[in-house]
């Protein structure tokens, strides 16, 4: 289609964490697609601890283009509650053998986990701003059938984050990184048959706009700050918000909720809406007559 790059990603397990016998099986099956310029590259998701200089002097020479490292936590006290079976260490050594390398380093991070208070997530997501990935993906945490998180939820030692909590700590994830300059190229899971099959989802923020929601938020609070700051010249009047129509609707808001915000807030200003191609996308220009 218009994709200006085409990758095969080998996501949703520990991909290095495989024999390598296998590993080198997957990567020479993708080879021919690369040789009649079909696909640019491959990516794959794998752990910490699966990251040595043997294994990626072993995939180098694949046309590697992005690892993605599944963090989760830089706080040792949640990784151990929630069993992930390495530790903070793993991901700054694999940071750094990583940087080495020509690939693009993503990190994936969790939300809600065992253990995890809003103190915690926030100073575990500065440490993964400070090693300085090209980009990352944020992910609430979902109990599933079948896992040991859902034998914890129904013994009551664990309960999920509601949509709004994880909402509004997302939110704040994403201005960490933001003012780091890494980019947030996903929050929350892919919508799925499985994310939609009651069975199999038990509990969790689950919505399959997640990230909408999230930027929402943001513009939304965007908006309240500079209108205060109109506020204090006084006044009434109309408020045009100028923004590109690709974001519109996360100006807007699910069903209008940031205007029904903005218009019982301010109750005194009008608001208006104004595409405007030229503006770049998730920003907003505000004009108050």
């Amino acid at each position: 289609g218009k994709r200006e790059q085409v990758e095969i990603a080998f996501f949703g397990g520990n991909f290095l964490g495989l024999a390598h016998d296998s590993i080198i099986h997957l990567l020479d099956m993708v080879q021919p697609y690369i040789k009649e310029k079909k696909i640019d590259g491959i990516r794959f998701s794998t752990r910490p601890d699966t990251i040595t200089r043997s294994i990626l002097e072993l995939v180098k020479p694949y046309n590697i283009s992005a690892v993605e490292l599944g963090v989760q936590s830089m706080n040792d006290k949640v990784l151990l509650g929630s069993k992930r079976g390495h530790t903070s260490m793993d991901t700054i050594k694999a940071m750094g053998l990583l940087k080495e390398y020509p690939f693009k380093i993503g990190v994936q991070v969790m939300v809600g986990l065992p253990g995890d208070t809003k103190v915690s997530l926030f100073e575990s997501t500065k440490k993964v701003a400070l090693l300085a990935p090209d980009f990352a993906r944020i992910y609430p945490l979902m109990v599933f059938k079948g896992s040991l998180l859902e034998h914890w939820y129904c013994q009551g030692r664990y309960a999920p984050l509601s949509l709004e909590k994880s909402i509004r700590l997302v939110k704040i994830m994403v201005g960490i990184f933001k003012a780091a300059d890494i980019k947030v190229v996903r929050m929350g899971l892919q919508a799925s048959d499985v994310m939609e099959d009651e069975t199999k989802l038990l509990a969790g923020p689950w919505h399959p706009a997640f990230g909408h929601l999230v930027y929402s938020e943001i513009l939304y609070d965007f908006v309240c700050k500079e209108i205060d700051l109109y506020k204090g010249g006084g006044g009434s009047g109309e408020i045009v918000l100028s923004v590109n129509p690709k974001t519109e609707s996360r100006l807007r808001g699910n069903k209008n909720i940031n205007l029904k915000k903005l218009c019982q807030r301010y109750s005194e200003f009008d608001f208006l809406i104004h595409p405007d191609e030229m503006i770049p996308l998730n920003q907003i220009e505000i004009n108050k007559d």
